[in-house]
């Protein structure tokens, strides 16, 4: 009998932070959470927007999405978030990596999120 698919994991907020990077990846997403989404009053980190981080020694790539694929201000946005990384101790560069797959939905907002908007 094959093994069955693994269950994907449910789509919330990004991973509590663990590893050699922990410390980093906790401030990082205590800089984003002061990132707002420009058409939704809610961080980016609460709207679920962060996917997760890709290391390599002490540069780092930030998978995102957003809320809708033609965002008017993805570039902006981008930007925005890529000084907000770099401003914690011990990163050399970011990058910013937009993902559209799994595609956002507001099931990826943490409870707070769902709370303030009637989800929860």
């Amino acid at each position: 009998m094959p093994d069955a698919a693994p269950t994907p994991a449910p789509a919330t907020a990004p991973p509590k932070p663990a590893g050699p990077y922990a410390e980093r990846e906790r401030l990082i997403t205590e800089n984003l959470k002061q990132i707002y989404d420009p058409e939704i009053p809610m961080n980016i980190v609460d709207l679920g927007l962060i996917y997760g981080f890709e290391w390599s020694g002490d540069d780092v790539t930030l998978k995102m999405t957003l809320t809708a694929p033609g965002c008017p201000v993805a570039g902006i946005l981008a930007d925005e978030i890529k000084t907000a990384i770099e401003k914690v101790p011990n990163i050399h560069s970011a990058k910013v990596d937009m993902i559209w797959d799994p595609p956002w939905s507001p099931e990826r907002m943490s409870e707070f999120a769902k709370r303030q908007f009637g989800y929860a």
